[in-house]
C-alpha cells in the first residue's frame, strides 16, 4: 500500500498569507488533515509534517520527509496577491518534475477546477519543499485567501474539496474511492447513545411521558426494569 507525506504550509509564528483575520496556516491545516483522514480511510498511510498550529521550518519539513520513503509528498497552501485581484487554483511541481509528480499535479488541479475554481494551471517552481524532498512532490494552492469568492467556495464546498483531492490522490496510487455511505454500521464502528427521560413506578405515568416526548418529536418507548 502507498505511503504519503502531507505538508501543511506555515504554522505557529508563521501564519502565511492573511486576509481579514483569516490565516493560511489554519486553512491548510484544517483541510489537509481532513484529506489525510479520507485517504487513510482507504488503507493508505499518511504522515504529516505538522498536526497542530506549530512552527516548522522548511529544513525540518524536508528532513521529516527524507527520514522515510514515500510515494508522494503533497504540500497544501493557499495563494495571495492583491486583495480581490486574483483567484483560482494552481498546482506546482519542481523544475522539470518527473512524470509521477506531473500526473498527480494534473489530477489534483483537474479535480479542483471541476468544483468551480478558476484554472491557473500546472506550474513549476524552485520551492524548497519540492526541491529538497526525495519523493515525487507537488504543492497545491487551494484558491486565494485574499479573494472573497475563493474563500466562500473554500468554506461552502469544503467537503467536496476534501473528497476531490482525496479521490485524485487515491486514483494516482491506484486505490478506488469508496463512498462513506457504502460502509456498514459495523465497519463505521458507530456508537449510539440512548437518553433516559425518567423512571416511574406507575405505568400510566410512564405512558404519559412517552406521549409527551413523541409529541415533541422524540423517539420514545417504555423499557421495563425490575429492581
Amino acid at each position: 500500500m502507498a505511503r504519503l507525506c502531507f505538508d501543511y504550509g506555515h504554522g505557529g509564528e508563521d501564519p502565511g498569507a492573511t486576509y481579514n483575520g483569516r490565516k493560511e496556516s489554519n486553512d491548510v491545516l484544517s483541510i489537509g488533515r481532513a484529506v489525510a483522514a479520507e485517504v487513510r480511510r482507504h488503507g493508505v498511510t499518511v504522515d504529516e509534517t505538522r498536526t497542530t498550529d506549530a512552527t516548522v521550518s522548511l529544513n525540518d519539513r524536508s528532513a521529516f520527509e527524507n527520514r522515510n520513503t514515500y510515494d508522494y509528498f503533497i504540500s497544501f497552501h493557499r495563494n495571495a496577491f492583491q486583495p480581490e485581484q486574483a483567484r483560482g487554483v494552481e498546482t506546482y511541481t519542481y523544475l522539470n518534475g518527473g512524470a509521477k509528480s506531473k500526473a498527480l499535479a494534473q489530477r489534483i488541479q483537474t479535480s479542483l477546477v471541476a468544483l468551480g475554481f478558476a484554472d491557473r494551471g500546472i506550474k513549476e517552481a524552485n520551492y524548497h519543499v519540492l526541491r529538497e524532498t526525495k519523493a515525487s512532490a507537488v504543492l497545491v494552492e487551494i484558491g486565494f485567501i485574499d479573494n472573497t469568492g475563493d474563500n466562500n467556495m473554500f468554506d461552502s464546498r469544503r467537503n467536496e474539496i476534501v473528497k476531490a483531492i482525496a479521490k485524485a490522490i487515491l486514483a494516482q496510487v491506484g486505490v478506488a474511492y469508496i463512498e462513506p455511505s457504502a460502509l456498514t454500521q459495523s465497519e463505521r464502528k458507530e456508537t449510539l447513545y440512548r437518553v433516559m427521560a425518567g423512571s416511574y413506578s406507575v405505568r400510566e405515568n410512564a405512558e404519559n411521558q412517552v406521549q409527551k416526548l413523541k409529541a415533541a418529536g422524540f423517539d420514545a418507548t417504555i423499557m421495563i426494569f425490575n429492581k
